[in-house]
């Protein structure tokens, strides 16, 4: 007789309630994917990185997965917004932008975020755009979650600056993944079939346009 497979792992509700009353487009059933992938990542002992923070809805669910495991969880942006949410663009957000500059600043929000959450001692936020900040890492990662801008430029950007981190047996967690032009831009879509080609990552699953994606082999 075959086992019933084990339950994901779930955030209690405080934290989900923390999650989706945070800004951001993330729907629940990808982020209870990605919270999963999380909290198996975290058994590896290495800290979690996402790129593309905003306000920070996504970082609540990887904050907790990281208290939960003992390890940190990093994010990175420049907090500026992507080209979509820049003023004219679908996903702009004028509540979001600094007055006295007239530009984007997701950062202040991002930070009341965690602190409603009760999450900020186990976030650290870096400050600066992808590769920059790539450039200047130099330890392994159990999991990396790319959900930054969607330019094939800014996609390839944050694959190549990270991905050569993720450990053996962690993650690559790639969104907004889109087969049919249809759907969304095809830029995150074109980096997951990259990293399938590279025979270094393995996909361990699907959840909309949520692909999970297991380092097997070496490179990227």
């Amino acid at each position: 007789m075959t086992a019933a497979p084990s339950p994901s792992p779930s955030p209690s509700p405080e934290v989900l309630a923390a999650f989706e009353a945070a800004k951001g487009f993330m729907p629940v059933h990808e982020g209870l994917a990605l919270y999963a992938a999380a909290t198996e990542a975290g058994a590896l002992g290495l800290p979690l990185l996402e790129v593309g923070t905003y306000c920070g809805r996504s970082t609540v669910l990887l904050a907790n997965a990281a208290r939960s495991a003992g390890v940190s969880a990093l994010t990175v942006d420049h907090h500026r917004g992507s080209e979509e949410q820049q003023p004219g663009w679908e996903y702009h957000d004028p509540t979001v932008v600094d007055p006295e500059v007239g530009l984007m600043d997701t950062l202040p929000t991002f930070r009341r975020t965690l602190h409603r959450a009760g999450l900020e001692e186990h976030v650290v936020a870096l400050v600066g755009r992808s590769p920059q900040v790539a450039a200047v890492w130099a330890g392994p990662l159990g999991l990396v979650f790319i959900d930054g801008g969607h330019t094939d430029e800014h996609a390839n950007g944050d694959y190549e600056g990270w991905a050569p981190h993720v450990a053996e047996g962690g993650l690559l967690v790639i969104h907004d993944v889109f087969p049919d032009p249809a759907d969304g831009g095809q830029a995150p879509y074109r980096v997951y079939l990259r990293a399938l080609a590279s025979g270094a990552f393995t996909e361990v699953s699907v959840t909309d346009s949520l692909r999970v994606l297991r380092r097997t082999g070496a490179g990227i």
